[in-house]
């Protein structure tokens, strides 16, 4: 190992938490939530005030709760549930989709990091 190899894997050492911090919690507070179902245009709600939103869905109607600046899934007609087990949504960035019901919510800050989502 030479030296310029010691100061290659100390300078990554010393960045991986700037790396870390930045790359994972950089995403800042989520403001809205946006709602994909199939092949019909995204709607976009804050979360702000507290509600149900029913979305109706390939296999039925799912049911999204808004609650305290965050989002979940509270019931789907798919046979997992993946969807509700992925819990509450806090962060931009952070997404949920059941699949089966062709129905997926993101939550969105004011600067979003991506343009679109595909499933």
């Amino acid at each position: 190992m030479t030296r310029a190899d010691r100061i290659l894997i100390l300078l990554v050492v010393c960045a991986m938490p700037f790396l870390y911090l930045h790359l994972w919690f950089g995403n800042g507070p989520a403001t809205f939530v946006q709602i994909l179902n199939g092949s019909s245009a995204p709607v976009t709600e804050p979360l702000q005030p507290d509600r149900m939103l029913r979305v109706a869905g390939a296999l039925g109607e799912s049911i999204i709760e808004v609650r305290n600046g965050r989002a979940r899934f509270v019931r789907s007609p798919c046979t997992t549930k993946v969807c509700v087990q992925s819990g509450w949504l806090t962060s931009a960035g952070e997404f949920a989709a059941c699949l089966p019901n062709r129905i997926s919510l993101a939550l969105v800050g004011q600067d979003p990091r991506f343009d679109a989502i595909n499933f």
